[in-house]
């Protein structure tokens, strides 16, 4: 009788830091676009100014992460990163003008063309960077 050769597993199976490092990646997109934001309007770049900016994109992104479990697949850019994309941006539009905060329509087109670029075009970057590197 022939001894079979266990098969190993094709696919990799994703590091535990993999996701902390992506929302932390993530986080420091969202406010670094806050801070740009904050900079183009001269309206002062202090720690409390950007997160009085960034909190309710930061919040937004939380929750979509939450809701998408986006630590299964964080350097997904479809569906992930393009979920949780749109979700910031919906999601911290809505909680800025609740909380009386301007959505101006040009800035609308800002966080949707900025937040799009942060969150999503990493990942795809990522995606073709591991499609391309041999599998040992």
């Amino acid at each position: 009788m022939a001894r079979r050769t266990p098969v190993r597993p094709t696919t990799r199976r994703p590091r535990t830091t993999a996701p902390l490092a992506w929302c932390a990646a993530d986080v420091v997109l969202v406010l670094a676009f806050a801070a740009s934001g904050r900079r183009t309007h001269e309206h002062g770049v202090t720690v409390v100014g950007v997160l009085e900016t960034a909190w309710p994109f930061l919040l937004a992104y939380a929750l979509t992460a939450v809701v998408v479990r986006a630590w299964r697949s964080p350097a997904s850019p479809l569906p992930t990163g393009v979920v949780l994309w749109l979700g910031t941006v919906a999601g911290g539009l809505a909680l800025r003008a609740a909380s009386g905060a301007g959505v101006a329509l040009s800035f609308q087109f800002v966080t949707l063309l900025v937040l799009g670029v942060f969150l999503v075009v990493p990942r795809a970057v990522a995606r073709m960077i591991r499609s391309r590197r041999p599998v040992a």
